[in-house]
């Protein structure tokens, strides 16, 4: 039986952030709601000393092709909820077979 695995890059922009202080609260925020409102695991992975900019790597896996994808679509709804003009969403998915 194959597991799926998603992961999203999420591209964040955050233009009313004026320190990296204030981004990284903001950031703080996003990624604990990830974490306990979707089940995701994330990594900042770029951007971590720019103001304004963020990249995360956020992942999901289950055993079931259409659930992960309700899932994914479930953490892009609320991300273009949160960041209506200021995100941008890339989605990779595969499977355990595919991976191993």
């Amino acid at each position: 039986m194959a597991g799926y695995v998603a992961v999203l890059l999420v591209h964040l922009h955050f233009p009313d952030a004026g320190s990296l202080k204030a981004k990284r609260k903001d950031l703080q925020s996003v990624k604990a709601q990830l974490r306990t409102r979707h089940g995701a695991t994330v990594a900042e992975v770029e951007h971590q000393d720019t103001w304004q900019r963020s990249q995360l790597s956020v992942a999901l896996t289950s055993g079931s092709l259409a659930q992960l994808d309700r899932q994914s679509d479930a953490v892009e709804r609320w991300l273009f909820d949160r960041f209506p003009d200021t995100v941008s969403v890339q989605r990779i998915v595969t499977s355990t077979e595919d991976i191993g």
